[in-house]
């Protein structure tokens, strides 16, 4: 949400926003401490203090970082080309599903058959319906018509990203036309709750949809996408938006923090009653409000083209490191899914004191960390900077026949 967004649409090349790789990263590490089974420091993650999320911080990054690298081809190569690189991620990101869920469900198995621990780990994720019935419930994950709760963000995000050629149609007639079309599906969904049934071979016959609705939760894909693309202009930065964005931040504390509204009946019976507006599966007009707002207020923060993410030498590295995480952001996402169970292990084996909390957290915090620059290692393809023209130019020739075996 920038000056500089519109221009991105410009250059051959659009330099990446320090900003757009900052959040991202402070994202994946929330997101990380968010899953990790009773850990006391999710008491803190701003989830508690507010009704967006982490997970907001990822849908919307997410349509920022689309604008920047699907934008382009779509208005460079083509609609059809464009649309042939988005249906590539999405096969992408859905293998990177079904990945992060087998690779779930085993080590949940393992950790059963071990022996060595109380706690019903397949349970915990509530895999049983799957072990029960894994015939029919093999073909519901390959159709994503099973999506346990925990393996819910990637479907809802492949569904987002196969809506793009549809709305970057709209968009050539007109960008206001794209962004109509996205907040009319989102008001139709919350109105019909229509969605995508999550457990549709189950033998009980249940009706629960998905965690996330993606035809909900694509209102906040494309706010960023379209911030990025320059069909949105900047905010204006003045002292009226940054007092109403304090007033909305604050004022949702005590109607978020468990230990105000638990004290209070009144708010306890405003949630209630009206859940609809801050709830999370169909994304709630609340949890929208609230997020543009922190968002607002964390692009104020962050100084023009991100000036204020640059300091001295221990500041920059450290930002260094959170945009690094953010960059690789699926890589990331999938192995904190994973780690985050593993890690929970370690709270139910050794306790969960102010110290073992400390050590929990910043040792996964280490572990993804060390995985988004290993990932960044292996993208810039090292094995081909490897061989020196000196090392090459001693190796044996090979003639043409037999190196085309």
């Amino acid at each position: 949400m920038s000056a500089a967004i519109s221009a991105s649409s410009t250059s051959a090349k659009p330099a990446r926003d320090p900003r757009l790789d900052f959040f991202r990263g402070v994202g994946m590490y929330i997101i990380l401490i968010a899953h990790i089974s009773g850990n006391p420091w999710t008491l803190w993650i701003p989830a508690r203090f507010g009704f967006s999320d982490a997970t907001e911080i990822f849908v919307f990054c997410s349509g920022m970082a689309s604008a920047i690298a699907f934008g382009s081809i779509f208005r460079k190569a083509g609609w059809m080309m464009g649309t042939l690189r988005i249906m590539h991620r999405v096969w992408q990101v859905y293998w990177a599903h079904i990945g992060v869920f087998v690779t779930g469900l085993f080590a949940m198995l393992v950790l059963n058959m071990t022996g060595w621990f109380e706690k019903d780990y397949v349970g915990s994720l509530n895999l049983y319906p799957f072990l029960n019935n894994p015939g029919p419930n093999t073909v519901g994950l390959m159709t994503l018509t099973y999506v346990p709760n925990y393996f819910d963000i990637l479907p809802m995000y492949l569904v987002i990203l196969a809506m793009l050629p549809l709305v970057m149609a709209l968009a050539r007639v007109h960008p206001f036309a794209a962004i109509g079309f996205c907040a009319a599906l989102w008001l139709v969904t919350s109105v019909t709750g229509f969605g995508f049934p999550a457990e549709y071979w189950f033998e009980n016959s249940s009706t629960r949809q998905w965690f996330f609705n993606p035809f909900a939760w694509q209102l906040i894909f494309f706010t960023g996408f379209a911030f990025m693309a320059g069909w949105l202009p900047a905010p204006p930065v003045n002292r009226v938006l940054i007092l109403l964005a304090l007033i909305v931040v604050l004022m949702t504390i005590p109607f978020a923090w468990f230990r105000i509204y638990r004290e209070y009946d009144f708010i306890r019976e405003w949630r209630g009653d009206w859940s609809f507006l801050f709830t999370k599966t169909d994304f709630g007009i609340l949890r929208y409000i609230h997020f543009l707002s922190l968002a607002y207020l964390a692009w104020l923060a962050a100084g023009p083209d991100g000036s204020r993410l640059s300091g001295g030498r221990w500041w920059n590295a450290m930002v260094g490191v959170i945009r690094k995480v953010g960059q690789q952001s699926l890589a990331v996402f999938m192995t904190s899914m994973i780690l985050a169970r593993l890690l929970g292990v370690l709270f139910d084996v050794f306790g969960r004191s102010m110290l073992n909390a400390a050590v929990v957290n910043l040792l996964g915090a280490a572990i993804i960390t060390g995985v988004a620059y290993f990932v960044a290692y292996l993208k810039r393809q090292p094995w081909r900077q490897a061989a020196s023209p000196a090392a090459l130019s001693r190796q044996p020739v090979v003639t043409a026949g037999i190196s085309g075996i």
